[in-house]
């Protein structure tokens, strides 16, 4: 049986998730930015937490911890090993390849580093879900804090090539004003159209827009498309390196 998932927003755009194991009552967390509406939650499913996964040491994906587990004492914390430096202490520390397990089903851990050096997603490969916190995010990706444009290409690219029915869980509610800037850069693109229309209905009744169809980001996400050569075109780079286009476009959405 696939794992359970709940999108818990926190704070004024952040997500943290839940994943729950049915058939042996394991449930993890993903990322810990506000500790109230994550142990109400818990408390209200009547779930008590195993593990909880951290992507990256940005404040705002760990500031609850502490809170958290003095709710659901011995849950185990698992973390990027290159981070552990900076993160909360770990109890496993994690590289590319290794697995972690929830219930019955084991995911794999990917280093999309970029929007920080040690950043990690978690995939659940059975379940069809991806935890990419600052990484890839829904219409957009993180700005590049500490990685490089080539750091950040090589991490998106290894997402893009999950399969497409796959759910992009990201960390933060950015969809519309990311729809904004994709248009000014693919604004031939009729499907990235059609979802901004959808991202802004979705948006004006409070509705949430993540987490999101990886088929959905390969189409209408800019920094997906580094490589198309239509997307090339559009902002003056025609056959240029993805890499270098992927740069431009960084650079575009952060004077945006």
């Amino acid at each position: 049986m696939p794992l359970q998932i709940v999108t818990v927003p926190c704070l004024s755009d952040n997500y943290a998730y839940l994943i729950h194991d049915a058939d042996s009552g394991d449930t993890a967390l993903i990322d810990a930015p506000e500790a109230d509406p994550i142990l109400e939650e818990l408390r209200n499913r009547g779930w008590r937490l195993g593990q909880v996964l951290l992507t990256h040491h940005h404040w705002d994906h760990i500031d609850a911890l502490p809170r958290i587990l003095e709710a659901h004492a011995g849950a185990r914390v698992v973390g990027a090993a290159a981070d552990a430096h900076r993160l909360p202490p770990l109890d496993t520390p994690v590289a590319e390849g290794d697995t972690v397990t929830v219930g019955g089903e084991a995911g794999t851990v990917i280093d999309v580093s970029g929007h920080t050096v040690g950043h990690i997603a978690f995939h659940f490969a059975d379940s069809k879900l991806a935890f990419t916190a600052d990484s890839l995010m829904a219409l957009g990706c993180g700005r590049l804090f500490e990685g490089t444009a080539d750091q950040m290409w090589h991490s998106l690219s290894k997402l893009a090539a999950l399969p497409g029915d796959t759910l992009i869980c990201s960390g933060h509610e950015y969809t519309a004003n990311n729809a904004r800037f994709a248009r000014t850069v693919d604004p031939d693109n009729s499907a990235l159209a059609e979802r901004t229309e959808q991202v802004n209905a979705a948006r004006s009744v409070g509705q949430a827009t993540v987490p999101s169809l990886l088929s959905d980001e390969l189409a209408t996400n800019p920094f997906l498309r580094a490589a198309d050569p239509g997307l090339q075109a559009a902002i003056g780079m025609p056959g240029a390196d993805p890499v270098a286009v992927f740069a431009e476009l960084r650079r575009r959405k952060d004077a945006f």
